[in-house]
């Protein structure tokens, strides 16, 4: 199974435009370096990696949550990528999830210890496992 993704860069770096959408074009949207390092219009490479990271966590956790008799009513996961200029370029050196669960009937330790699996196995985070520090805040509505 692969999941796709499309993107296409117009003009130089400081004043073009990319427009990029998914394989089934359920999202799109347009990018620029004003919207990837100011407050410009648009999405950036750092905000679609966040979106999938916080989607793919709140899946695997409540998956996990599951299988150990704890069904969550929901899971709401939040995720920052932080980017940072090097001597090299840039970088992501930093990811941080915070989750809320609602689950009826799980103590916070529970809760706290599912949630460290889900970030420990979930596919996006094995993708970008040796690349950034992922943090992790976990606690129960």
């Amino acid at each position: 199974m692969a999941a796709t993704g499309h993107a296409k860069w117009t003009g130089d770096v400081e004043s073009g435009q990319g427009e990029v959408d998914t394989g089934t074009k359920s999202l799109e949207g347009t990018y620029s370096a004003a919207s990837r390092f100011g407050d410009g219009k648009g999405t950036n490479p750092e905000e679609l990696i966040a979106a999938a990271h916080a989607s793919c966590f709140s899946m695997a956790l409540t998956l996990i949550l599951g299988q150990a008799g704890a069904n969550p009513e929901s899971v709401e996961t939040d995720a920052s990528v932080y980017l940072r200029r090097t001597d090299s370029g840039f970088e992501i050196h930093k990811i941080a999830l915070s989750t809320v669960g609602t689950v009826p009937d799980l103590s916070a330790e529970d809760f706290q210890k599912h949630a460290e699996t889900a970030k420990q196995h979930c596919p996006v985070s094995v993708a970008l496992a040796g690349g950034p520090e992922i943090t992790l805040e976990a606690r129960l509505a």
